[in-house]
């Protein structure tokens, strides 16, 4: 049941992290970068006792990388984490029905500035999140939440407007699903944002020596 609670846990969170950039991104909202950081941030209180609070399949997979979970669970998680992002991506279509919706479409060097960036923020959220909550070095600290929210909140300002700041698979998926992002750009968001969820669990490990001798996999939820 345990194991059930954490998936359900991923596709709540992952919905209402996709309601919320959606509607954000659609209304045009001013603040919708503290909006979008916000909700990961309560979302990730309010289920990281259960799940872990990942609600994107790079975090899973960096998780994956650095030995916290078993392939079954992570596989689980993608599943949850896709489907409850589309799902909301859609009821955030239907509340807003914009008259028009505009499709971020770089090429050329904007092409390569909008993968980089994707890849770097992506790493930063990853390895914050490993650090913050799932390290030995800090059990039961109350500020992991914050620091995966502000980091989010950081990345949509710095580079909102070169890559739209999807950090997360399910997000890229959700944003092509609304109209906001072509497939093939959707393809090369993916490909770099798992990138950057595999490096960033290989460096955390390479940083934490002590957390890398003693690492192994563990039940789900158990970052928390």
């Amino acid at each position: 049941m345990h194991r059930y609670g954490a998936y359900a846990t991923e596709f709540v969170g992952a919905f209402f992290l996709l309601f919320t950039v959606g509607t954000s991104v659609l209304s045009n909202a001013p603040l919708a970068p503290l909006a979008i950081g916000a909700v990961l941030m309560v979302m990730v209180y309010a289920g990281a006792h259960v799940s872990g609070g990942h609600y994107n399949p790079s975090l899973t997979l960096a998780v994956l990388v650095r030995r916290r979970m078993a392939r079954p669970d992570a596989i689980a998680y993608w599943a949850a984490q896709v489907l409850g992002g589309v799902i909301g991506a859609a009821f955030a279509l239907w509340v807003v029905n914009p008259a028009a919706v505009g499709q971020l479409a770089p090429d050329g060097r904007q092409l390569a500035a909008a993968l980089l960036a994707e890849f770097l923020f992506t790493f930063a959220l990853a390895y914050v999140m490993l650090n913050v909550a799932t390290s030995r070095s800090n059990p039961n600290n109350s500020f992991y939440g914050l620091a995966i929210g502000f980091t989010v909140v950081a990345g949509a300002i710095a580079v909102g407007r070169v890559s739209g700041a999807a950090f997360n698979p399910a997000i890229t998926l959700g944003l092509t699903a609304m109209g906001l992002l072509p497939w093939y750009l959707a393809l090369l968001y993916l490909l770099v944002q798992l990138l950057a969820g595999v490096a960033a669990g290989r460096v955390f490990l390479i940083l934490n020596p002590d957390e890398a001798r003693v690492a192994h996999e563990e039940p789900v939820g158990a970052e928390r």
